[in-house]
């Protein structure tokens, strides 16, 4: 309890001695309520308080002078009115001194059952009367009740105001008296934590939905956590960042720990309770407030449950800090993603009896969509490393993507935003997606990607020779085996390719330096030398050419990959986010 200013006490002093009714009688009785004193009446007192009379009567004192009422319920607020009440000074009864007002009454046994018409009486009358007649009026008494814990449970009033709230809320949200229908969430939403989840607990016993459950859940939770949660999208850049000492903030995050813990129980069961914007944001609370394991699991298991409705934007709110500047967290979103496929592979087993491997539903099929655009906003950080981008990456099963353009765009994001990786590196980034189930466009544009490895540029180039020598009417199962053999040559043509390339490089100087000679030689020799010799060179590089072009695998009408350049190649590109990059 805060310790008052001598001014403070000697206004109350002040205001004391104004009840006495006269003068000429001093106080023989000084009652200390905390750091305050009053200066009163023992006989004045003792006529409405039969736990004071008791005090004075078993005193071992002949004279009693002082009286300790420091435990008084309400303090020193509550005891003035209550001394007030015995000089019989006028004063209000409000709903929001109601309560302590009682219970400081209850407390000094100021009952009728000692004195008709006493203030215990009077103050039930109006909790009977006022403090029940409406929902805003109950709310306060029930919060007012928070100052005077644990002894307003004791006398009934906080379980009693509870029964009342929650048999309005329940009414109000079945039949709405005011406008907007959800108006009696914003009423609730003021309580502190403790009685806020015995409203809701006395709500679901009286069989509330679990929609109304929810609204009073959400309004309030925006209510308290203001600051992370004013809107679903997540913004927040005036919140301090999680690494200050300063004590008042991390004693404000530890209170808004300790509401956010609280929350998370009272969540009804349904899956379809709370829209996945809501939860992720929720989630992202969780993850800055350092809340307890079990508390982010509980949201990530929900988001889980409907992870077939998430956005982009919505991964994304779990992923980066609130000034959206940092990656915050990643292992949310794989665990949430792997759950989902986990929870996929049971209901098709179940459900089918088919293999998961090849019967994917539509909402897998969206998540997988879904997760490839997100790992195309992510790729765009340099401090995202591969093994987690690979990590995300692999949670989809293969099959699942009709097509892996939006992988392919992701991994070439990657690539562009980290361009010190080694070859190998590469083809690790690279090993998330099949070149084979490129589209024709995105096959184009990886033939001529001189950040790609050159393995994934022959893979592409290699499915355009399928194409070509199967026919665009053949069979897919057809096309299929051809594809087949043709990769498991590929290893092999790798190394031949380069030396090929490079048999070349050398051929083209070696024409160049012969055609040099030749020019020099026609200047100084006869004119029937001039035709002899250069018919036969001709012949000789013509046959050597053909032998060197034994060695291409790239013949009967393939491709020449020495030709194809890196010019940019019109693409419709994805819609830009906030995080991607062009």
């Amino acid at each position: 309890m805060a310790t008052p200013s001598p001014t403070r006490l000697s206004l109350a002093m002040e205001r004391t001695g104004q009840w006495i009714f006269s003068p000429e009688i001093p106080a023989d009785v000084i009652v200390t309520v905390g750091e305050a004193d009053f200066s009163l009446h023992k006989f004045i007192l003792a006529a409405k308080s039969n736990y004071i009379r008791k005090v004075i009567m078993e005193s071992e004192e002949s004279d009693l002078t002082r009286i300790d009422l420091t435990n008084i319920p309400g303090g020193q607020e509550a005891f003035e009115k209550l001394a007030k009440f015995c000089y019989g000074v006028n004063f209000e009864i409000t709903v929001h001194n109601v309560a302590p007002l009682h219970c400081a009454a209850v407390f000094l046994q100021m009952t009728d059952e000692y004195c008709n018409g006493n203030l215990a009486g009077r103050t039930e009358d109006f909790l009977s009367q006022v403090g029940v007649s409406t929902l805003h009026s109950a709310v306060a008494v029930l919060k007012s009740c928070q100052q005077i814990l644990p002894f307003a449970a004791e006398v009934n009033l906080v379980d009693r105001f509870v029964d009342v709230i929650s048999s309005k809320a329940c009414s109000e949200a079945n039949f709405p008296s005011q406008s907007p229908p959800n108006w009696w969430t914003e009423e609730l939403a003021v309580l502190d934590v403790d009685s806020f989840a015995k409203v809701i607990a006395s709500m679901k016993q009286r069989g509330a939905k679990y929609l109304t459950i929810a609204g009073a859940l959400i309004t309030y939770t925006e209510r308290t956590l203001r600051e992370l949660v004013r809107d679903h999208s997540g913004g927040g850049r005036g919140i301090v960042s999680s690494n200050s000492g300063d004590s008042d903030s991390e004693s404000r995050r530890s209170e808004q720990r300790e509401i956010l813990q609280s929350i998370v129980p009272l969540f009804p069961t349904e899956k379809a309770a709370f829209p996945i914007n809501f939860l992720c944001c929720l989630l992202r609370c969780a993850i800055y407030l350092r809340a307890s394991s079990s508390c982010k699991r509980e949201l990530e298991k929900r988001v889980t449950e409907i992870l077939e409705h998430v956005t982009v934007d919505d991964l994304l709110v779990i992923t980066f800090t609130y000034d959206g500047e940092r990656l915050l967290d990643l292992d949310s979103v794989r665990r949430i993603v792997s759950g989902f496929v986990e929870k996929e592979k049971s209901t098709t087993v179940f459900n089918a009896g088919a293999n998961f491997n090849e019967h994917f539903s539509a909402a897998m099929q969206r998540v997988a969509k879904i997760v490839d655009a997100y790992l195309a906003e992510i790729a765009a950080y340099g401090e995202l490393s591969i093994s987690k981008f690979n990590g995300i990456s692999i949670l989809i099963p293969r099959g699942a993507r009709k097509s892996d353009d939006d992988l392919y765009r992701a991994v070439d994001i990657y690539l562009k935003v980290h361009p010190d990786l080694d070859e190998i590196e590469k083809e690790k980034v690279c090993s998330v997606m099949d070149p084979l189930k490129l589209s024709y466009e995105a096959r184009v544009h990886a033939s001529k990607n001189k950040r790609l490895p050159l393995q994934i540029v022959l893979h592409a180039l290699y499915y355009d020779q399928l194409h070509l020598r199967s026919g665009m009417a053949e069979d897919k199962e057809a096309v299929a085996v051809a594809a087949a053999v043709e990769k498991k040559q590929l290893q092999a043509d790798v190394s031949l390719v380069r030396e090929n390339e490079e048999l070349r490089s050398e051929l083209m100087k070696m024409k160049m330096y012969i055609t040099d000679l030749q020019k020099n030689v026609q200047g100084t020799s006869s004119s029937g030398k001039e035709t002899a010799g250069p018919a036969k060179r001709p012949t000789f590089f013509s046959s050597m050419s053909k032998k060197l072009s034994k060695l291409n695998p790239f013949k009967n009408g393939s491709k020449d990959t020495s030709h194809i350049d890196d010019a940019p190649v019109d693409l419709t590109k994805p819609r830009r986010r906030r995080f991607s990059i062009s």
